[in-house]
């Protein structure tokens, strides 16, 4: 429901990227306390044309001020099917 089950396995095998976040909303739902967030992201990957995609992600409640449209974040993607993408923010809470 959260997503992240489908995330993991993204940022396990997929491509790294930048992407720039053109949307956010809330989902209503919440992982201890922390908001689920849809985003609609513009992926830029090395050698592959932009392409836009969505994703939910959990993000710390004190990291929203951060991740408002316009920022620019880590991602993976997996390069067959670019309708996948996974915020890779938090490589160091792994």
């Amino acid at each position: 429901m959260t997503g992240e089950d489908e995330a993991k396995a993204i940022r396990k095998t997929g491509s790294p990227a930048r992407a720039r976040v053109l949307q956010i909303w809330d989902t209503g739902m919440s992982l201890n306390n922390n908001p689920i967030v849809g985003f609609r992201l513009e992926v830029h990957a090395e050698g592959v044309e932009p392409f836009k995609a969505e994703t939910k992600a959990v993000i710390g409640r004190l990291d929203i001020p951060q991740i408002q449209p316009g920022a620019d974040l880590p991602v993976k993607y997996d390069p067959n099917h670019h309708t996948r993408v996974a915020l890779d923010i938090y490589t160091d809470r792994r």
